[in-house]
């Protein structure tokens, strides 16, 4: 089962590249928009993220493997990617450009970021 949650864990981070390379693509654009690969990324870590919690909570990866989870941490993180994932799809339907959408969007990613390494 372990092999399991490392290749959910590699597209939990590939859906990250994906919402953060789509962000960091447009840095020297002048229209910026808010693109497919950000709403296809933060979808992929939403449901990612919740596999690797439900796989962690429900006990499937053994005693030696069970890691304490931390619930503030994973609620913060969960709202946020729930944010932007709202976010793109709203952003995907309005005409370009939407900085502020991108901008918020990329912001919230690296927020994201920062609480799972810090928190």
């Amino acid at each position: 089962m372990e092999i399991v949650y490392n290749i959910i864990v590699v597209l939990h981070f590939v859906g990250l590249a994906m919402l953060l390379g789509a962000f960091l693509l447009q840095l020297t654009a002048k229209e910026k928009t808010v693109t497919r690969w950000m709403f296809d990324g933060a979808m992929t870590q939403l449901l990612t993220g919740l596999i690797m919690v439900g796989m962690l909570e429900s006990g499937v990866m053994g005693a030696e493997e069970q890691e304490e989870i931390n619930h503030v941490k994973i609620a913060i993180k969960l709202v946020i990617v729930i944010v932007v994932a709202i976010l793109a799809a709203v952003g995907r339907r309005r005409q370009s450009p939407q900085t502020a959408l991108w901008l918020i969007i990329g912001l919230l990613t690296l927020t994201n970021v920062v609480v799972a390494v810090f928190v």
